[in-house]
């Protein structure tokens, strides 16, 4: 993704706030906002920001799983199984 297309700076969000949460909500693009030349901010719609927080989580969620197996913590399938066939065998 090309981000060099949706730069804009502080001014431009100012005077133009409701078109650039048409184009975000559209394109569905963050955009970086400038102040005096420099980047300072990203700005995204907030279907993509949650998107983006889910997939975090998932990717932390694999890298805790990843140091668990590394440290040994595993539990073997069969075991796993049979806790999960007399949790069901109970009313």
């Amino acid at each position: 993704m090309r981000y060099s297309t949706h730069i804009r700076s502080i001014s431009y969000l100012k005077a133009n706030a409701a078109e650039v949460l048409q184009v975000l909500e559209e394109q569905r693009r963050p955009m970086i906002i400038t102040r005096n030349g420099e980047a300072k901010a990203v700005i995204q719609d907030v279907a993509s920001y949650e998107e983006t927080q889910e997939t975090l989580a998932l990717l932390k969620i694999l890298a805790l799983g990843s140091q668990q197996v590394e440290r040994g913590e595993i539990t073997p399938i069969g075991e796993v199984a049979s806790r999960l066939r007399f949790k069901a065998t109970i009313p």
